[in-house]
This record gives structure tokens, sequence and C-alpha cells, in this order.
């Protein structure tokens, strides 16, 4: 069976056992979310599932290292490997310690720029760019803040994606398996496997976090999948030499990139600081036009879905233009649905929408 599957399977079912188990302790010692104006949720629930999808990850990784996976990997990809592992582990911890104690916005950001430089000093780093006409462009001394950018960036757009029930988790699984199929096409074995650990990991904490959640994953687990998400690409796609590989990671993660990108903008552009949180994000608009949080949930994930299948087709997967077929019709489907949600809902004011279990 091959290493990607075990650490899959190996996460799904680690995160299975786990979750509850976290739920119930977290129930325990009160560490819950509270409802608040800001918030959708209703009712206060534990947020510290990020324990449960980390440890799923990490067991996978353990166990598949052990049967010697790595063994083959030449020194620089151990780096690599470590960096993105290593990196995961810091950014869960600044994460945790956020949904226990609550850190500042400032303390929080100077955290993970710290980790992020240290990953940048094991390997995970942005060197060059390949551009169309214009070749390999080395970056020198930027190599070190466009590297930051990116992994800070990535590591905060999927925080605020996590705004519904299952949406964070459900759109950084769809993400690690798109991430997973360009990987394997590519020969790019250490992506490939960090992927599918981290896929296995997100689609497993959904049995417990899609609506109505029993769970939330906290700042922990949010803050864990966007740096490796954001790792990931940089050691199995954005260091190779071919143009096309250089902009997949942006396509892939096209949804949480545009979503914080115009979030802060517009914070900006009203005066506000782009650290003080609000509900002008996406899920948080289809809220507002009338839509059920499933539905607003299950349309931004066919949107997901479609820029991956249209990374597939840039991959030159095989069958790649079906998936973009298959994609274009769900996506098709899903905004009809919204449509005629948000008139139903317009037409009778009277219509109360499912409860809401969100912690943003």
């Amino acid at each position: 069976m091959p290493y990607h599957l075990v650490a899959f399977l190996i996460a799904v079912l680690v995160v299975l056992w786990t979750t509850p188990l976290v739920n119930k302790a977290g129930l325990r010692v009160g560490l819950v979310d509270l409802p608040n104006a800001r918030k959708v949720h209703q009712r206060p629930m534990v947020r510290l599932g990020g324990i449960a999808i980390f440890t799923g990850y990490i067991c996978a990784l353990t166990i598949v290292g052990v049967s010697g996976a790595f063994d083959s990997l030449p020194v620089s990809a151990q780096y690599e490997l470590w960096g993105v592992v290593f990196g995961g582990v810091g950014f869960f911890i600044i994460g945790l310690l956020d949904d226990v104690f609550t850190l500042s916005p400032f303390l929080r950001l100077a955290l993970q720029a710290i980790v992020a430089s240290l990953a940048w000093g094991a390997g995970v780093r942005i060197d060059f760019f390949t551009l169309p006409y214009l070749g390999v462009i080395q970056l020198g001394w930027l190599s070190l803040p466009v590297t930051m950018l990116w992994l800070v960036g990535m590591t905060n757009a999927i925080n605020f994606m996590d705004g519904l029930d299952g949406l964070a988790a459900g759109i950084s699984g769809i993400a690690a398996v798109v991430l997973l199929i360009v990987s394997l096409w590519i020969y790019q074995p250490i992506s490939a496997l960090l992927a599918a650990a981290l896929a296995g990991a997100s689609l497993g904490f959904l049995r417990y976090n899609f609506n109505p959640a029993q769970i939330f994953m906290g700042d922990g687990g949010a803050y864990f999948m966007g740096f490796t998400l954001a790792g990931i690409s940089i050691v199995g796609l954005v260091k190779t030499v071919t143009t096309v590989a250089v902009i997949l990671p942006f396509i892939i993660l096209a949804i949480p990139i545009l979503d914080t990108s115009t979030v802060i903008v517009d914070r900006i552009l009203r005066g506000k600081s782009p650290f003080v949180a609000d509900k002008r994000h996406l899920h948080h608009r289809l809220l507002s036009a009338g839509l059920s949080q499933r539905l607003s949930v299950l349309f931004i994930y066919a949107l997901a879905l479609w820029v991956g299948s249209v990374a597939l087709v840039l991959a030159k997967i095989p069958a790649g233009k079906a998936y973009v077929l298959g994609a274009t019709l769900l996506l098709g489907f899903a905004i009809v649905s919204l449509v005629q949600q948000a008139w139903k809902t317009r037409s009778d004011p009277q219509q109360s929408q499912q409860p809401a279990n969100s912690k943003d």
C-alpha cells in the first residue's frame, strides 16, 4: 500500500478516535468559546479540536516514518520535511496558547513571524520564481520576507475562514487533496505525504465539525492547517522550475487568499485595523443574503472544488478537463440553490435560518 494512502487513513482514524476525547476534556475544564454579538454560534463550544487534528497528522507521519518512508530521501529533502513538520508544531502551539490564554494580535503575529523565519532557516523557503519569458528570477535577500509573508499570510487566511461549521476544515481538506494529486503527478513525494496526512486529519475532523458542529478546531487547528498548506506548497510546487507549478498554490488556495485580501483591504479603506474582526467575510455575506449555514458552506466547498479542478488542468493531470466539467456543473447547481434560497428568504421574512454553531 502506498505510503501516502497509509498516512491518509491513519490520520482519519486517529482524528475520529481522539476528537470525542478532546471534546470531553474541554468541557470538563471549561475551555469553551462563548457566543457574542459578532459570532454566529448560539451555545458554548469546545475550541480545542485542533489537538485532534494535530495528533492525527503527527501519528500518521510518525508511523509512516518508522516504516521507512523517509529513509531514501536526500538530506536536503529531509530538512524541508522536518521544516514543515516542526513549523506546523510551532504554529499549532501559538494557536493553542491563544485558545487558552487569548493572546494579543501583535503578540500572535510576532510569534508567527519567528516560527516562519525558523522554518525558512530549515529549508522551507521561496528562493526563486519562474516567470513566463523571464525564466528563473532569484530573490536573494528577499527570500526571507517573501517566505514569511506567504507562510504567515496563508496561516491567517485559513484562520479567517474558520467562521462557519466545517468551513475551514473542508476548505483545507479539499486543498490538501488537490495538493496531494498534483504532488504525485509531478513526482514530489515529500509534499504528497504531508498533504495526505493533512487531508486525512482535516476531512476526518468534519465528522464532528460539520453543521451542527460538536466541537471547534480553534486557532490551534486553523494555524496548524494554514501553515502546513503553505509549507507543502513551497517544498512541493514553488521550488520547481516550471511556471505552472509556481502559480498552482495561488489557484488551489484562491478562496482563502481572495477572501482574506478583500476583507483586509476593505477594513483599511474604512479606516479600521486589519486585525479587528468583523462580519464582512464571504461566509458572513452569504448568511446576510439569507442562506442557511449549511448551504453557505457547501457553496464555498463548490467554489474550492472548482478552483482545484482548474489547478488539475493546469498541472496537465489526465482527465483534468473532465474534472473541470464536473466541478463546473456542481458549482452551477450550487449557484442555483443559492439564488433559490436567497429569494425564498427575501419573499418570506419570517422564515428562520437553522441554528448556527460557529466560532466567528
